[in-house]
């Protein structure tokens, strides 16, 4: 945790900007009370848009087509 007066904390902001941004407590004090608290801020989250992958993915004309390694399982009987 970091407690600094507002003259410490004109001198030192870049650090206690770094220091918010690490997680730490961070505190800028103003006649020996706490007046400002640094923490970082949260971006939401951004938002899926439907269609965005569109011609990026091909899939096989062979898709669903049956696999050779998989014949014995299916139907119970080996081909």
């Amino acid at each position: 945790m970091y407690e600094y007066n507002s003259d410490e904390a004109k001198a030192r902001l870049f650090d206690l900007i770094e220091a918010a941004l690490k997680g730490e407590e961070v505190y800028i004090a103003k006649d020996g009370q706490r007046v400002i608290s640094l923490v970082p801020v949260e971006l939401p989250k951004a938002h899926r848009q439907f269609g965005s992958a569109k011609g990026l993915i091909v899939m096989a004309d062979d898709f669903d087509a049956p696999l050779d390694e998989f014949s014995e399982y299916q139907n119970g009987q080996p081909r």
